[in-house]
């Protein structure tokens, strides 16, 4: 297959600062996602499926509002309320794909660009294990190259080890040869974490998602097993806890206008 759609071999890695220092590195994969080929992929692709069961599968209902068939129309109404309502638009989402059924995305960032291929705004959303989800929507302001950086209030509780008044930086390099997600999260006393996914581009192809498969076996399931796995080790180091207030709603999104800044910006 070709088109937008690709796959990226990389690595996640976060590193704690405080109270107590904690590394972690783990080698994994993301789908890039081009939401008009969706339907093409599944039937050109033996190994992926859309909204059906698969070896490998990204469904609707992981993301957005849930609905089937609906997160364009999801992604759209989150661009106009950010008053994005240029024609053409192009969205192609990073994420985590179903493996046997099972996934859980920490993070989806939704790339939007216009038909001249000009970034017109990230969508982050972010998921926590109480299957809450909150997305940030932030405009681009038309970058087409280098990286895309920017900054918005934390609004949603994600780790039982952070606490919620933080700012998130996000460092953005789009898709391409390679994609590089960078978050560093602090609070008023400095920084707390820094967490990023960078991998290297290949074609979205039976052949390559054969190699993830028997490269990252069961990786979707290890993601949560991690989580666990990390969380026991900082309450072991003995990093405070944080208790989890219920969010006002499952699933909800904020329209973001920071200052930005990187590549060509107009």
């Amino acid at each position: 297959m070709t088109g937008g759609s690709a796959i990226y071999f990389g690595s996640v890695v976060h590193q704690r600062h405080r109270p107590k220092k904690h590394h972690l590195r783990y080698r994994v994969f993301s789908l890039l996602l081009d939401l008009d080929e969706l339907e093409s992929l599944d039937r050109g692709l033996t190994l992926f499926g859309y909204n059906r069961p698969g070896i490998f599968s990204f469904w609707d209902k992981d993301h957005g509002r849930g609905e089937k068939g609906g997160l364009r129309a999801w992604v759209s109404a989150h661009l106009a309320e950010a008053g994005i309502t240029a024609q053409a638009i192009r969205v192609r989402v990073l994420c985590y794909p179903r493996i046997f059924g099972y996934v859980f995305n920490p993070l989806t960032v939704y790339f939007c660009e216009d038909g001249d291929g000009r970034l017109l705004a990230l969508l982050y959303e972010v998921c926590n294990t109480f299957k809450e989800r909150h997305t940030y929507v932030i405009p681009a302001a038309g970058i087409t190259e280098g990286a895309v950086r920017h900054s918005c209030s934390k609004a949603m509780y994600v780790s039982p080890f952070m606490p919620m008044d933080c700012t998130y930086d996000f460092d953005i390099t789009p898709p391409g040869e390679r994609v590089t997600i960078s978050i560093s999260e602090h609070d008023l006393d400095g920084k707390l974490l820094f967490a990023s996914f960078s991998g290297k581009h290949s074609p979205l192809t039976d052949g390559t998602l054969s190699r993830a498969l028997f490269t990252y076996p069961l990786m979707t399931m290890k993601v949560m097993a991690g989580i666990h796995w990390e969380a026991l080790r900082l309450w072991l180091k003995g990093v405070p806890i944080h208790r989890h207030r219920p969010a006002d709603n499952r699933i909800a999104s904020s329209v973001e206008h920071p200052v930005l800044s990187g590549g060509t910006q107009t």
